[in-house]
């Protein structure tokens, strides 16, 4: 006799459910999405933050590649592998070491400090990229954008705490991660010009796992069967995490679903207190704020045209 309270996947309750879900608009589902992706993401994060306790951050990192690698294998199998083809692998490559030194300096910056203040610090990708697209790109960010790209900074300093006793040097760390993932962003646009998603995917998670491979081995520390239990949970949260996240983005308007994964900050001060016992300071929360404001405000004002005044 079916248990009513756990309907199968054809009765009339979870029809019904499936019916309300589509119903909703595309940006609530979107939302809905990219916010449990934030969570998703987080206790990626604090897993390695745990591991990073007494496992090698290589090794960590490596697993965490593999297990997006592997993931992917099935899927290659069964379209084939001819749809890997590609006329760009230097890109792929470069594409790939950006990547695996961005990740390298957030796990790091993770393991060292408080995981609030490192989240936070993520999210300066905004500010960098307008840096960059004014400096190379030769874009004019405009009176407005620029003193909210200055104000970005200035929340990243706060956090880092230069100005008094309690500086925190692997603050730098997680920005130079963060400029690692600008680039990141940036190597994604170029190659997604000509590039499949999947053939991005498939050479990212490649030559991500094969730059940790090495220091890895040489590094490597048997770990115990909860610690590989952890590892394999941390690979598998990564790529359920980032799934989440795009399918989110893809499902509703940029504008409205990316700021729900700001929520990601919200979540690393909640756990952090939780389960690392991390009571951040009030330099963290105003510098996690001004992070937010500025980031939003630049991501909202990016797809306008530039103009001298704004």
């Amino acid at each position: 006799m079916p248990d009513p309270s756990n309907p199968s996947p054809d009765s009339p309750r979870s029809a019904s459910l499936r019916r309300s879900w589509a119903g909703l608009p595309a940006n609530l589902r979107g939302a809905a999405f990219v916010s449990v992706g934030a969570l998703v993401l987080i206790l990626m994060a604090s897993l390695v933050k745990q591991l990073g306790k007494s496992l090698p951050v290589f090794e960590v990192l490596f697993v965490r590649f593999l297990a997006g690698f592997l993931l992917l294998l099935p899927v290659i199998w069964r379209l084939g592998f001819e749809r890997l083809r590609t006329k760009k692998p230097h890109l792929h490559l470069i594409r790939g070491f950006v990547g695996f030194m961005g990740n390298l300096c957030f796990f790091i910056a993770l393991i060292h400090m408080a995981i609030a203040d490192t989240v936070s610090i993520q999210f300066a990708r905004p500010l960098i990229l307008a840096v960059i697209a004014a400096l190379f790109l030769g874009e004019v960010i405009g009176a407005r954008r620029g003193i909210a790209t200055v104000a970005g900074f200035a929340g990243v300093l706060m956090i880092a705490r230069p100005f008094g006793g309690g500086f925190e040097p692997w603050a730098l760390v997680a920005l130079a991660g963060t400029l690692f993932g600008s680039l990141v962003v940036l190597m994604i646009k170029l190659l997604s010009r000509t590039e499949p998603t999947l053939v991005i995917m498939f050479y990212f998670a490649l030559f991500t796992t094969l730059f940790a491979a090495i220091p890895a081995a040489l590094t490597w520390q048997t770990p115990t069967w909860t610690e590989v239990g952890l590892l394999v949970l941390c690979g598998g949260l990564g790529i359920v995490g980032q799934g989440l996240f795009t399918h989110g983005v893809g499902l509703g308007e940029t504008s409205f679903v990316m700021p729900f994964d700001y929520l990601r900050i919200v979540y690393s001060f909640v756990i952090g207190f939780v389960w690392f016992a991390e009571v951040p300071g009030f330099w963290s929360f105003a510098g996690a704020a001004v992070i937010i404001a500025s980031s939003l405000y630049l991501l909202r004002t990016q797809g306008a045209k530039a103009a001298p005044g704004g």
